[in-house]
């Protein structure tokens, strides 16, 4: 019997996709990454997932986890290789108010969890623009970001434990409930953002928090990115640390959406050099406690910390928004981002970067004038979580042969500033070079022993995150 006579005969009620069927699977969501699996089976529970690794592993057959496949780097490219898609294991096991946890299956949809918490008045603030589509067990493996990690923190910071299946088929119990636990090696951080590459996360024991009482969000234009930075510091000071999200979307990215979008509405009637969105949230009754005016404390503060800044020069406009379609408004220009830098018919060259808060500007100056020097027709499109220091320099060629020196430049800046060429999109397959250009020798021979001890046969997403040891990518 072949392999997937095995499967088929070893699980009869899982389904086991092939051929056209597949579909779905062999393009990935950036259109870069194309080709077809052997198969994609859809396991319903941690056991099936254990007994599909125990047969990879004996038959030495590559396994590519899939979750909502809304990948930016070809982290679930899997030519060849046996898909396993956890899009049925998703069930939201527990959400509890009182210890403000949820235990959830890997398959869950992002935006299902965050609208099951906020049923019981909490939150889980991981947001992006693809929380429609993206997993959990997506995020987890990628350390997935997005606009509230300058509040929250990164997907490892809202984790508590997590369960996992191991390449040989062994169950990895870690769905511990405990914020403190110094037993040994932290196994649980190992897993999450590996990508997939040491185990397949199948549940994990999520943080929540309480959903705001109130909120209050603006589109500010600062004359420099300098003021932006103090802007968010101000604010911070005078709503003790009420700001959520800190994003940053220059002239042309407030152009280009306009052009996209022509009957929505703009923020500003004049074009600003730095458009900032910001939003602050509350869980106190103070700040929800409405003033003589009707508007909230929160907002009391906002406007009046606005207004100090308008006269100190540090602003120069600013729009606040008053109900939640405006709110919903001001985000989707935002959350566009993905949309923008895709669209149209040069390829895309995505370099998701992160940098010193201080060096943002100066990196966004040196790559002004040294991009048209690479290549006189190539045009950025940038946006940032500014708070965090995370830009998306996507940079559009006018030769897609001209990547690999464009983005050498750019890492080569990157690294110059004391950056990182990748904040939160992971490094997949897109990144391989990179990582063989500027990730340090001995960090990279430590990860390959971990790889070769915990899948030495390496089936476990093969040709991602680590580049091979003679690799010259």
């Amino acid at each position: 019997m072949d392999f997937l006579s095995k499967l088929t005969s070893a699980l009869p009620d899982t389904p086991i996709l092939t051929g056209p069927d597949c579909a779905p699977w062999v393009t990935d969501w950036t259109g870069a990454w194309h080709g077809e699996p052997m198969a994609v089976i859809r396991p319903a529970c941690t056991a099936e997932v254990s007994q599909i690794m125990a047969m990879a592993h004996a038959g030495n057959v590559p396994v590519v986890p899939a979750g909502g496949r809304t990948g930016l780097v070809g982290g679930a490219h899997a030519p060849d290789a046996l898909v396993v898609s956890l899009d049925r294991m998703n069930t939201i096991r527990q959400v509890t108010p009182r210890t403000r946890t949820a235990i959830v299956e890997a398959g869950v949809i992002l935006q299902s969890l965050r609208e099951s918490a906020a049923e019981l008045g909490m939150q889980f603030p991981m947001t992006f623009g693809a929380q429609g589509s993206a997993t959990i067990g997506g995020i987890l493996s990628t350390n997935a970001g997005g606009s509230n990690v300058l509040k929250y923190g990164n997907t490892r910071d809202l984790c508590l434990g997590i369960e996992a299946v191991l390449p040989d088929g062994t169950v990895l119990d870690l769905m511990s409930e405990l914020h403190k636990d110094n037993t040994g090696y932290a196994l649980k951080h190992l897993l999450i953002g590996a990508e997939g590459t040491l185990g397949i996360i199948t549940a994990a024991v999520l943080k929540l928090s309480p959903a705001p009482r109130v909120r209050s969000t603006a589109f500010l234009a600062c004359p420099s990115l300098t003021d932006a930075l103090t802007t968010l510091n101000r604010l911070q000071e005078a709503t003790s640390d009420a700001v959520e999200a800190f994003e940053y979307m220059p002239a042309h990215y407030m152009a280009a959406y306009a052009d996209m979008h022509p009957q929505a509405r703009q923020p500003f009637t004049d074009i600003h050099g730095v458009n900032i969105l910001v939003e602050l949230a509350s869980t106190a009754p103070r700040d929800a406690a409405l003033s003589p005016e009707g508007t909230t404390v929160l907002q009391d503060t906002f406007e009046s910390t606005l207004a100090t800044l308008f006269e100190e020069g540090l602003l120069t406009d600013a729009t606040i928004a008053t109900n939640d379609s405006q709110r919903a408004a001001f985000w989707a220009i935002r959350e566009s981002a993905a949309e923008l830098s895709l669209a149209g018919p040069r390829a895309a060259i995505v370099n998701d970067i992160a940098l010193p808060l201080d060096e943002i500007a100066s990196f966004l100056d040196r790559m002004n004038a040294l991009l048209p020097t690479l290549d006189a027709d190539a045009f950025d499109m940038t946006v940032a979580h500014l708070g965090d220091g995370n830009i998306h320099y996507t940079v559009r060629p006018s030769d897609k042969a001209l990547k690999d020196t464009i983005m050498s430049a750019v890492e080569a800046e990157v690294r110059a500033l004391g950056g990182s060429f990748s904040a939160e999109h992971g490094v997949g397959q897109s990144k391989l070079s990179s990582m063989t250009r500027h990730k340090n020798t001995a960090a990279l021979d430590t990860m390959r022993a971990i790889k070769q001890a915990i899948d030495p046969t390496g089936i476990l997403n093969p040709g991602k995150v680590i580049p091979p040891a003679s690799s010259s990518l």
